[in-house]
């Protein structure tokens, strides 16, 4: 289920986006923005599949490729790309290895035509629909669950009268989290899992549709916030205009708490909540519940500025950067060593030591892993002259797995789940740690309901149970 990561960070799977422009423009060029904007969820993989729906119905273009957009598309890639409806996936492994076969869209030519799938999430049944499926004769060219949903898909359609109702015939089959864009020679369909653990809205530029992850994605190519796709809700946009189906719907939803602590971009807004306003009121919670005496309130960058905003609002302390960020360096987990790993943060954030020489510091940052990184970060601001360093967390301790599509590790590698948060602090250095308390997460989003399993083992699905 879960890829192991040299990171501190947590990571999501992916993110995927779609766009159909009826009227006959090319749409690679704006999938390309699109997933730009959405690169923080997933930077291993990418890739664009576009069909022509003025031509044959076989008429599809694709590229993929290992790294970020702007590495695996050129201009002249883009140009060669020609149709008028797609979609584009971001990718970062938690089911199926880093590879080039992993990479989304995948593409899939069956006996009624062509289909090509991004998925962002996580099966909990996988090996079942595998199993079944292998034992019909089924060869399997990737080691992703994304591949089992398109061979479902493709074995539903020869049945039924239409690609949308063999996607709904699918969807029930489905155990677990799940962001759809699907595209067929004439139709861009999305697809979200009933509980609304993974994100997906709905856009509109003059007369083209588009479906992505994130709001923020809408916004990189000019197109307006419609609304998000409800939880179990299935929308098909054709030459007909858009359609919708919700006979998956169901309540209660459980929506991923992580959305809101770090995985999304700032400027988005998932199901009513911003997620700036939400990371905010993140702090300005953590201000009530864990004050501390400090003449400055910082955080990490960029994972706990906003969080450090609201918690110095609350407190009625004063907020600065503490940190430069080297935007230039390269991602600390493709380091093989631990020395290497904490070389390269230094590398990438070094303090301002006219902003901390002399004072007390709360120190905010989204989460503790297994926490090397907020140690070193600690030790760097001592030795510029800091005095105190009080860690604030603007998430409750990981303690369980997440099986939904990030990458929490497992308990043995979770520092929260074997350390007290004493323990904690005396580990990294810190003068005071405070951890969210997992009854102010529903005051950060506004009381909507969350899934929180990492945090409390609450699985909002029948049978799962930590390991």
């Amino acid at each position: 289920m879960y890829t192991t990561s040299q990171d501190e960070r947590i990571h999501e799977e992916c993110g995927v986006f779609g766009i159909y422009n009826p009227h006959g423009e090319d749409a690679a060029s704006s999938i390309y923005y699109g997933l730009s904007s959405l690169q923080h969820r997933g930077q291993e993989s990418c890739g664009i599949a576009v069909f022509d729906t003025k031509g044959p119905r076989g008429n599809m273009n694709v590229h993929k490729g290992m790294g970020l957009v702007s590495e695996v598309f050129k201009e002249t890639t883009i140009h060669t790309l020609h149709g008028n409806l797609g979609i584009g996936h971001v990718r970062y492994s938690t089911t199926g290895a880093a590879t080039i076969s992993n990479a989304q869209p995948l593409v899939l030519n069956y006996i009624k035509g062509t289909l090509a799938l991004a998925h962002n999430g996580n099966l909990v049944n996988t090996e079942e629909l595998r199993e079944e499926l292998a034992s019909t004769g089924a060869i399997f060219q990737t080691t992703t669950d994304s591949e089992i949903i398109a061979y479902e898909i493709a074995r539903a359609r020869v049945h039924t009268q239409s690609v949308e109702e063999a996607i709904a015939k699918t969807a029930f089959r489905l155990k677990g989290a799940y962001g759809l864009v699907i595209a067929s020679p004439r139709k861009l369909i999305g697809v979200r899992d009933p509980l609304g653990l993974k994100p997906l809205c709905l856009g509109k530029r003059e007369d083209s549709y588009i479906i992505a992850s994130e709001s923020c994605a809408l916004t990189a190519i000019g197109a307006e916030f419609l609304r998000d796709i409800r939880p179990g809700e299935i929308v098909t946009i054709s030459p007909r205009g858009l359609s919708s189906n919700l006979d998956m719907y169901q309540a209660p939803h459980a929506h991923c708490a992580f959305e809101y602590i770090y995985f999304a971009r700032l400027d988005s807004v998932i199901d009513g909540v911003s997620v700036y306003e939400s990371r905010k009121r993140a702090g300005a919670a953590l201000a009530k519940a864990y004050p501390a005496d400090a003449d400055l309130v910082t955080g990490v960058p960029d994972s706990g500025i906003t969080a450090a905003e609201g918690y110095a609002e609350a407190a009625g302390l004063p907020f600065g950067r503490a940190f430069y960020k080297n935007s230039y360096v390269g991602r600390t987990f493709i380091k093989p060593t631990q020395k290497e790993r904490e070389s390269s943060v230094r590398l990438k954030l070094s303090v301002l030591p006219d902003s901390v020489k002399g004072k007390d510091i709360v120190l905010v940052d989204d989460s503790i892993v297994r926490g090397t990184t907020i140690s070193n970060l600690i030790r760097l601001l001592k030795q510029a002259g800091a005095g105190k360093v009080h860690v604030r967390i603007s998430s409750p301790p990981f303690l369980y797995p997440c099986y939904f599509g990030t990458d929490v590790p497992s308990g043995s590698q979770l520092l929260a789940a074997s350390h007290s948060t004493a323990d904690i602090c005396r580990m990294i250095g810190a003068d005071s740690l405070g951890y969210m308390r997992v009854k102010d997460l529903s005051t950060a989003v506004n009381g909507l309901p969350l899934c929180q399993a990492c945090f409390d083992r609450n699985y909002p699905i029948e049978g799962i149970a930590a390991k």
